[in-house]
């Protein structure tokens, strides 16, 4: 799907819905693609986050553009991968204590920490993340650390056909419920076949 259709559609599902179309934000997946390919893009739809979900394919990229671009983490967070985030502005996916405690060791020797969305399980029994009734334990924990909890993310869950969209849709609802009631601002949901009923 071209960007501008995205983003034509991104704002018209926030209008529908009594947002602003400033209140949503797209993320850019940068996975699989050239340098080239991001840049033009870039140049041709304006400045947005770039998120890879590969540490390693992170590290090789970000060198590749200027300082100033915001990148996001958006792969299973582990242990051992941390070392290659640094410079990461958010990272979407943390699911344990054991994690924000190894990032808080690379944030002193970087100087800063990236804030952090906890990625919420959606009931899918090979998905990532935390079980709802453990959010708020883990949400103290990292805060405890000193680490910027934003707020969730949530993947939504796999559709067969048309029939699966309230599904995901209820995942998106109870996760923005959960947001709210733990008063975090940040939501990350949606990809490109689920985006409109994320917003």
């Amino acid at each position: 799907m071209p960007l501008l259709e995205i983003q034509n559609r991104m704002e018209r599902a926030a209008l529908t819905v009594g947002r602003t179309p400033e209140s949503v934000r797209l993320v850019a997946v940068t996975k699989g693609h050239s340098q080239q390919d991001i840049e033009r893009c870039v140049l041709e739809h304006g400045r947005f986050a770039l998120a890879e979900n590969k540490g390693q394919e992170l590290r090789d990229k970000k060198p590749l553009f200027p300082a100033e671009t915001e990148w996001h983490f958006i792969g299973p967070l582990q242990r051992n991968k941390i070392k290659y985030l640094e410079g990461v502005r958010l990272i979407h996916t943390l699911e344990s204590l054991d994690v924000a405690l190894e990032l808080v060791k690379y944030a002193e020797k970087w100087g800063r920490a990236p804030a952090l969305l906890i990625q919420l399980h959606n009931g899918e029994a090979q998905k990532h993340g935390v079980d709802e009734s453990e959010v708020p334990a883990l949400l103290r924990e990292v805060r405890a650390l000193g680490l910027e909890v934003r707020g969730l993310m949530v993947m939504a869950p796999y559709q067969e056909g048309p029939e699966d969209s309230a599904r995901v849709e209820a995942v998106f609802q109870r996760t923005a419920e959960l947001a709210l009631k733990l008063e975090l601002e940040e939501l990350s949901m949606g990809m490109s076949g689920d985006f409109e009923a994320a917003i």
